[in-house]
C-alpha cells in the first residue's frame, strides 16, 4: 500500500511539527489505517502491515501508532475492557460499538449537537475536544 501524495504530505507535515520524520514503517501503518477504516486493533494493523512489509515487528507497529496518535493523525478509541482501536477520521464524530459484532461505526456530530454539548458545560469551562462512545447492539 502506498500513500497518495495528499496523505503523504499530511503525514510528513504532522510528524515534522512534532520534531519527527516519516519512516517507511510509519507510512505503512498510516496507510493500513486509511485503506480500511474499520477501527482496527494494533494486532490487526500488524497483520495487515506484514502483508507488504514482512519485516515489521509488533513493537514497531505500537511505536508507530503512538507516534501517529501524538502527532494528531489518528485517534485511539477505547471501549470498556476492549483492546484499543485506531481511527484516522479526525472530524468531530462519535463512535458506536456493537457488542454483538464488535463493529465500530463513526457517527457524525453536526454543529448543532456540538453546540448543545458545549453549552452544557459548567460556566467558565471550554471544550477543546469532545469524545463520545456509545455501546449497544445492532437490531
Amino acid at each position: 500500500m502506498q500513500l497518495n501524495a495528499e496523505y503523504k504530505s499530511l503525514l510528513e507535515d504532522a510528524l515534522e511539527r512534532s520534531g519527527l520524520r516519516a519512516t517507511k514503517q510509519r507510512e505503512q501503518v498510516f496507510s493500513v489505517l486509511l485503506d480500511k477504516r474499520d477501527h482496527p486493533t494494533a494486532d490487526e494493523i500488524y497483520a495487515r502491515a506484514r502483508c507488504e512489509m514482512p519485516s515489521i515487528s509488533l513493537a514497531t507497529v505500537y511505536n508507530c501508532l503512538e507516534t501517529l496518535t501524538e502527532s494528531g493523525l489518528i485517534r485511539a478509541v477505547n471501549f470498556e475492557r476492549e483492546p484499543t482501536r485506531y481511527c484516522p477520521n479526525l472530524t468531530q464524530h462519535a463512535h458506536f460499538y456493537c457488542k454483538a459484532t464488535g463493529e465500530i461505526i463513526d457517527i457524525d456530530l453536526n454543529e448543532n449537537i456540538l453546540s448543545e454539548l458545549k453549552a452544557a458545560l459548567p460556566p467558565g469551562y471550554r471544550a477543546e475536544h469532545i469524545e463520545i462512545a456509545i455501546n449497544g447492539h445492532s437490531n
